[in-house]
């Protein structure tokens, strides 16, 4: 009944090639998820997937697990199943590889539902949007889900459409409109349960029109009928998606080290 965490890596990403060796703090990235990943309960095995030497030869540097995959994979779901097909495993967990400071807990809160209830196949987590900015930023994945906390839709648009402020930027309150401690929405945290057997099921689904326009493997489930339970969290905003990000990461970083010293 082993759990298994998988963060996938690769080098040449498009909006922001190298990104896993960028550093954070004197860090490179991949080491700052790896480190965070590792604080869950729950895991027994934490361990990198890429396909670059470069980062697998970081990552041996500071001590963490990592293996080799092939260069072919078009998506990280791919690189994650050609790694879970040779691991014993009940439960795997993609942690993405831009989440630096990925809470321990926030893991841990999306494997539970999995581990209670053997119909659900996929899990995920989301944290509440409060900044305008955020809401309306293409690099940020908003979620909407039913009223049994399964996923409805993602996007990388705005949603829901917020009617109240028809005529505003997609539905988005102006900013002297914003009240303190509005949600706006629900942000995707790059965070996802499988279990195992179903994780190489769906590596072998067919991409859908959906996933295609909107740029994510999660509508890939959706589309061909698969539910994905999704959990609320605490889950700081910090992700890595081009250059720009890494002053929020670094900023944060400072943040945190300096609460701690309190």
């Amino acid at each position: 009944m082993a759990v298994v965490a998988i963060i996938p890596v690769r080098y040449d990403s498009t909006r922001f090639p190298g990104k896993p060796l960028a550093t954070i703090g004197g860090k490179p990235m991949i080491q700052h998820v790896y480190e965070s990943a590792s604080k869950a309960r729950g895991l027994d095995r934490v361990l990198v997937a890429t396909d670059d030497r470069r980062i697998l030869e970081t990552v041996k540097d500071f001590g963490g697990e990592v293996v080799m995959t092939s260069k072919s994979h078009s998506s990280g779901t791919d690189r994650l199943a050609e790694v879970a097909k040779k691991i014993k495993a009940e439960w795997v967990v993609n942690v993405q590889g831009d989440l630096p400071f990925v809470r321990a807990q926030t893991i841990a809160r999306t494997l539970g539902p999995l581990r209670r209830d053997p119909s659900i196949f996929m899990g995920t987590a989301v944290t509440p949007i409060y900044q305008k900015e955020e809401w309306l930023n293409p690099n940020v994945v908003k979620v909407v889900t039913d009223s049994k906390g399964f996923a409805l839709y993602f996007s990388r648009a705005p949603i829901p459409y917020i009617r109240e402020y028809e005529g505003a930027t997609n539905g988005c309150p102006p900013t002297a409109h914003l009240e303190e401690g509005r949600i706006l929405g629900y942000r995707h945290v790059g965070i996802y349960v499988y279990r195992r057997d179903f994780l190489l099921k769906f590596s072998r689904l067919r991409p859908t029109a959906l996933e295609r326009t909107e740029g994510l493997e999660q509508l890939r489930a959706l589309a061909h009928g698969y539910r994905i339970r999704v959990m609320h969290v605490d889950e700081p905003s910090v992700e890595v998606d081009t250059p720009e990000d890494l002053q929020k990461a670094e900023d944060y970083l400072k943040n945190i080290e300096a609460e701690g010293k309190r």
